[in-house]
Order: structure tokens, then sequence, then C-alpha cells
């Protein structure tokens, strides 16, 4: 019996997604989340556990400790969203003999975690990035915008908490009064005043990849998003596979700038203005389609799984499969059906029940 692994956060498609990898691979999974409506508790695949929401991070790590004791083995964990995955590393000393771990210490990611981190990063490492401030007062944020010029984005510099409360990623504003007002809203957040890079969202290319604790790149996959929802800044709909030289090598250049190791997307925006790459943003953890890596070949749970686990495979890139990705039907969107074959997020036949339950939920509503 290979050792249990836990998906932690289920409710969407990048939990889905994990679950699916590993449980292919013949991995026990345990999928956790603390909305009995999520996704992946519907999928063969793994067996659900209700547990205490993230945000509730003493009674969310309590319940992972106690749920660490009944494990034959350490397991590989396997968060998808900021809060379990920084509740989880900021716990992982009192953790530590009871999970395996495909991020960094604490120490290391939660300067990653930090978009200005990130920014300054880039900027030692040679990485293009947006023109921005870091403005301390409402009235520094609208003389940056003024200084950048409309539109211009005002976003966190540290994610956790600020999607579930906005529902956004950042706020995209195209007056002084709006600038105001979202820096008013997201002030908790530290945020940032950004130029908003022009472009569309098939600009916007990806790194996908899985470094092991000595650095090596055990998984590299490439691709670029074709459609977001909403467009401009959000969260990938359809995706594409594609392989950009210029996108994998300053990728993985940042990545061992910040000592990144384990799982991560960074995200890239090629300027029109001068063909140039500019840094979005580093994920350091599974993103939201990246069932797409392994419709391609590089099953980055599967590696992270066997790696973490002793089993260290060998390197592996993409294997050239122009594919897609696309979250077919999704609640208020018009369906994005793509020309065949295509990986759909949710539908799998050797796993339909996912699918079948949200398309009920799509008739009910």
């Amino acid at each position: 019996m290979r050792p249990t692994a836990l998906v932690v956060d289920v409710g969407w498609v990048n939990g889905l997604a994990a679950i699916r990898s590993l449980g292919r691979a013949g991995v026990p999974v345990l999928a956790l989340d603390h909305r009995q409506s999520a996704l992946g508790f519907r999928s063969r695949y793994a067996k659900p556990v209700l547990c205490p929401d993230p945000q509730d991070e003493e009674a969310f790590v309590s319940f992972l400790a106690e749920l660490g004791e009944t494990l034959a083995a350490p397991a590989p964990v396997f968060a998808t969203h900021d809060e379990p995955l920084n509740a989880i590393a900021r716990a992982a000393g009192s953790l530590a003999d009871r999970f395996l771990y495909p991020f960094p210490p604490w120490e290391v990611l939660s300067r990653i975690q930090d978009k200005r981190e990130q920014l300054a990063a880039a900027r030692r490492a040679g990485i293009e990035v947006p023109r921005t401030e870091a403005p301390a007062s409402a009235a520094e944020a609208q003389a940056a915008a003024e200084e950048l010029g409309y539109p211009v984005l005002v976003k966190p510099s540290s994610t956790e908490g600020f999607k579930r409360r906005f529902g956004r990623q950042a706020f995209r504003c195209e007056t002084g009064a709006e600038v105001e007002r979202a820096y008013g809203e997201a002030e908790e957040f530290r945020p940032l005043v950004q130029e908003l890079i022009p472009g569309r969202d098939g600009t916007l290319f990806t790194l996908g990849s899985y470094l092991a604790a000595d650095g090596e790149a055990l998984g590299v996959f490439c691709g670029r998003k074709l459609r977001q929802t909403p467009p401009g800044v959000g969260t990938c709909r359809v995706g594409e596979a594609v392989w950009a030289e210029d996108v994998v090598e300053q990728g993985l250049r940042l990545l061992r700038e910040v000592g990144h190791v384990g799982l991560s997307q960074v995200e890239f925006k090629r300027d029109p203005r001068d063909g140039e790459l500019r840094l979005m943003e580093i994920n350091p953890r599974l993103w939201q389609w990246h069932g797409l890596a392994t419709a391609c070949g590089v099953d980055l749970p599967r590696i992270a799984y066997e790696d973490l686990t002793g089993e260290r495979p060998a390197p592996v890139s993409m294997n050239g499969r122009r594919r897609r990705w696309a979250i077919t039907l999704q609640a208020g969107e018009r369906p994005a059906v793509q020309r065949p074959p295509y990986v759909d997020a949710v539908f799998a036949a050797d796993d339909p029940k996912p699918a079948l339950v949200q398309l009920a939920r799509l008739i009910r509503r």
C-alpha cells in the first residue's frame, strides 16, 4: 500500500485534478474541505473528509495534527489555495513528522507569498516587471495612478483572504475615485498600484513545474491562457499547452532566485509594446488548470508525490502536444466548447460523478 496523500481545499477543479492524478496512480487520497458541497468530494478517487475552515487556523491545524496521527506513514499534503497552504506551512514545525511538503519552509514561502518580494526578486534576476508603486496612503495611491496612467490595478501584496473577501484578484481602476475606494477597501492587504500591461488574455503565459529539494526540475510544463473569467483580470477558463523557451528559462531562473522548491506556477504577460515578458505572479502551489499539464505528460501531483515518498522519478518536460483545457460549463457564462480533443476540467469518463453533479447544479440555477 502506497502512503496516503491529502488534497486540501477540493471545492473546484484544481483540487479535483489533483485527486484524479494521484488516484489514477494508485495512491489512496483523502480529500479535505470545509464545505460539504465540494466538487472533489464526488470523485471516486478520494475519501471525503470534512474539516474546519482554514481561516480558523488553530482549529484547522489541530484537525490536521489529529488526522496525521491516524495515518500509517507520513502523508504528502497538497494545498490548492493560499489559505490552507500558508496555514500548513506556518505549522509545519509541529506537524513535521506526520506530513511531507511539496513547498519550501515558511521562512522561504512567506517571502514568495509577498508580491513586493516577488517583484524585487524578479528585478535581481534581470526579469522585467510592470511599473509598480507601493503607496502608504490613499492619497499616495492616487498620485501613483496618475503617474502610471490609467487604467491601473490595485492589488494586494499578500493574496491570503483577498479573493475570498472581494471575489477577485485585483481591482481595475479607471479614475482617482476608484483608486481611493479600492485602496481603502484593500488597505489591510498592503495594496500595490500597478500599470495594466496591454494585451488580451492570450498573452498570459505560465510555467508550471516541480523542483526537487536539490533544485532539479523534475517536471516542466508551459502554456498560455486563452480566456479568463472575468476577462483581463481573472482565472483561467480556457488554456492551451504551448512551449515558449523564454517563459521556461525566466520562470526557472526566478524560482531559483527566490529559493523555491516544490510545486509552482509562474505567470508572465508578453507586453505587445516591446515583446518582452513581464512577471505577473508566482503561485507556489498547484494552479487552476494544472490538469492540462497532466494531459501533456507532466503529471505534477504524481511527480511531487513520488519524489516526496522516495520514488524520485526521471525528469520530464511537456511532450509537445498542443492541447487545450477548458471549463466547458460554468455558471453565468456561455459554454466554452473547444475543438476535440481537449481536456474538460470536470468531465472524465473514468470519474463521471463530479460532472453529473456540476450539470445538475447548473440546471437548478
